[in-house]
């Protein structure tokens, strides 16, 4: 049956973002860490590269945050970028005192150095990407699991999707502050009853929107739905982020072929073998992402493509094996030779750069309601985001809203007993078929209508579809038992509705937002910010 639980700090979410803050907690208060499927199942553990931090003499501050404001086309703001740059020594600090394995410099003898190794990666003046080999992330989110199951006070609680946030406007009280939430448990199939003195969404982003995307099944936009449900502010949701290569195969869901291989000489080619990146870009395959995305996207429009080809066979074998070891054999567990036959690729959703609105706490419009890492909108992105920033962010942050949770902690006492989740008037369906047919139908319009090039056509073509999709989802959804299908479905065509809003409202293009209809630049750069019309439930 369902249960009344009470923790100082309940945190959505089991990424960087959510370890950071629950760890920097956990010697004061309770706090539970709620995921929805295994505690790895977030996008902190698959991000490759690293972590951007101003570490080395030869670096500054001033210098990162002028390569991220030119990286974001006039939309960051200075002062979360100053501010976020600025911890970026102490944050890498910390991760190392919680036990990172970090890569060192060799000495010439082959021994490891006290220096870390640092590379450069698109967009940055200096070597300043702090690294774990190639598996950054999930160095940085083992090390802080591990810490936190050693942690008494932390409560890891895996199979618990978050329903939607408790607030007092939706309990009929004054004010508008956040109780808690109710949260899904999978393995009983009850929505539990969670309240808490301060909750924080830490639930990553929502490239799940897509059809074809680089992150785990998880970035459903959850976060972003609950908060703009329970009265906050969202920003810049039409910015996001295209990966240009990604492994098209069935079975391979959202493996990325990384961009080393152009690097290489690998050449993207349509399926009769003819190049067409130069007819784009002087600097064909080795143009930024978001050329080689569009030129991808335009190719695959105008002939009705699945995918085009990436093809690096004509490099020597040994060559392909000793260079790219990890794509050879995963392309070659699905029947892909990459030393003998091109490989299918097309772009994918990759980040999410606006969220839900908050200050320089992570606190968001509703009281006691925080949003960190990719669920939040900081001013960091603007209208692209910078290689390596994102993880930075995460943790910043989390260390942010900690210090600010621990100075309201005096004048903030757990909520009173919070009604249960009502049960009653609904029943167990056996239509879930509409749940994956609307699934399909939502990615598919937001990557033909909403995807990397825009037209006010085409807009309005998918809001006119995601509103026949939100009338019909809310009718399922009050009439039958929740599900995580069910619940992130929900949250995704939110979510979808904000980036079509957000991108109709933009009238230029800025950054990762390209529209055939206004191509310039407008000379003054402003965000875009919905307000929602009230808490609603």
């Amino acid at each position: 049956m369902a249960r009344q639980q009470q923790y100082d700090v309940l945190v959505i979410g089991s990424g960087a973002a959510g370890l950071t803050l629950a760890l920097h907690l956990a010697d004061n208060l309770r706090v539970a860490v709620i995921s929805k499927g295994r505690l790895s199942e977030g996008s902190t553990f698959w991000a490759q590269g690293g972590v951007a931090a101003v570490l080395d003499d030869t670096d500054t501050v001033d210098a990162h945050v002028q390569d991220t404001l030119i990286a974001g086309a006039g939309l960051c703001h200075e002062e979360a970028v100053r501010q976020i740059v600025g911890d970026s020594r102490d944050a890498i600090g910390w991760l190392v005192e919680q036990g990172v394995p970090f890569t060192r410099e060799r000495r010439e003898d082959g021994s490891e150095s006290d220096d870390f190794h640092l590379t450069r990666e698109g967009g940055h003046s200096h070597r300043r990407i702090i690294h774990a080999a190639d598996a950054t992330g999930a160095a940085i989110f083992n090390t802080l699991l591990q810490q936190a199951q050693a942690h008494s006070n932390i409560e890891l609680l895996e199979n618990r999707v978050a329903v939607d946030l408790i607030t007092s406007a939706k309990l009929g009280q004054p004010g508008n502050r956040c109780l808690g939430a109710y949260i899904l448990d999978r393995d009983s199939g009850h929505v539990d009853t969670f309240g808490a003195r301060f909750t924080v969404l830490a639930t990553g982003g929502a490239s799940k929107v897509y059809l074809y995307t680089s992150n785990p099944d998880s970035a459903s936009g959850d976060g972003i739905a609950m908060a703009w449900r329970a009265g906050c502010r969202v920003a810049n949701m039409e910015f996001n982020q295209f990966h240009p290569t990604c492994l098209y195969h069935p079975r391979a869901k959202s493996f990325l072929i990384t961009e080393a291989l152009r690097g290489e000489g690998a050449l993207l080619k349509l399926p009769d073998g003819s190049r067409f990146m130069p007819r784009f870009d002087d600097r064909a395959e080795l143009a930024p992402r978001d050329i080689v995305a569009r030129a991808i996207d335009h190719e695959m429009k105008r002939l009705g493509l699945d995918c085009v080809y990436l093809d690096i066979s004509h490099k020597p074998a040994d060559f392909i094996r000793e260079h790219f070891p990890t794509v050879h054999e995963r392309c070659l567990s699905f029947g892909i030779d990459i030393t003998r036959e091109p490989i299918p690729v097309v772009p994918a959703a990759h980040y999410t750069c606006g969220g839900v609105m908050v200050d320089s706490t992570g606190l968001t419009d509703v009281d006691h309601l925080y949003a960190i890492g990719e669920t939040s909108f900081t001013g960091l992105h603007g209208a692209n985001r910078m290689a390596s920033n994102s993880l930075l962010e995460c943790i910043v942050y989390g260390r942010a809203a900690s210090r600010d949770i621990l100075d309201k902690l005096p004048e903030s006492a757990l909520p009173d007993q919070l009604p249960t989740w009502d049960e009653s008037l609904v029943t167990d369906s056996d239509e879930d078929v509409i749940i994956s047919h609307n699934w399909e139908e939502l990615r598919r319009f937001m990557w033909d209508y909403v995807g990397i090039v825009r037209t006010t056509k085409r807009l309005q073509r998918a809001k006119h579809r995601v509103d026949m999709l939100l009338a019909e989802i809310h009718e399922f959804y009050s009439n039958y038992t929740v599900s995580r299908d069910l619940l992130e479905l929900r949250n995704l065509a939110l979510v979808a509705d904000l980036i079509i809003r957000s991108a109709m409202l933009r009238q230029e293009s800025r950054g990762l937002h390209y529209t055939l209809d206004y191509p310039q630049q407008l000379e003054q750069a402003q965000d875009t910010i919905l307000q929602p019309p009230s808490a609603d439930d």
